[in-house]
């Protein structure tokens, strides 16, 4: 299919749809033709980025349910909230106000992978029904640092 026609998100290799700013990603790519969107090197690096945003969200703000971390990801001003809420819920099967552990990459990945497909809707027809396959969310989720709950469980060695 012509990636024209694909959702910004997925020609961009940013599922997440993280606005450009002077954060400098790992896998970013060093030309940014989008002047709003990062535009990542492959979809893992987009992953990667995603969770770390919301790792960031849970352990620096304190944000631990689907409305919290949807509301500052997609605020009201920009977005439908209230609708990006429910989809994300009902695709984790949890209230919006359940509490969730994002220490546990199940969850995590399980979180990203709702939000990717808020964002970007629904793959083609003919194609898997998932942009991404559960080893790509995998491989970002290992990809990224261990969370102040694993850093405290880790033996130091020198």
């Amino acid at each position: 299919m012509n990636t024209f026609f694909m959702p910004r998100g997925i020609r961009n290799n940013n599922p997440g749809n993280i606005r450009l700013s002077p954060t400098r990603w790992q896998g970013q790519k060093d030309v940014q033709a989008d002047t709003s969107f990062v535009e990542f090197i492959a979809p893992v690096w987009g992953l990667r980025a995603l969770m770390r945003v919301l790792l960031t969200y849970h352990f620096k703000h304190g944000l631990d349910t689907v409305e919290s971390i949807i509301n500052r990801w997609a605020p009201p001003h920009e977005n439908a909230t209230d609708h990006y809420i429910y989809s994300v819920a009902r695709h984790l099967k949890v209230s919006r106000r359940d509490r969730l552990d994002l220490t546990g990459r199940a969850v995590l990945t399980a979180l990203a992978e709702a939000i990717t497909r808020h964002e970007n809707g629904h793959p083609p027809a003919g194609t898997p029904p998932f942009w991404y396959a559960p080893a790509l969310y995998a491989e970002a989720a290992a990809m990224l640092p261990p969370t102040p709950a694993q850093s405290q469980n880790r033996k130091v060695t020198p």
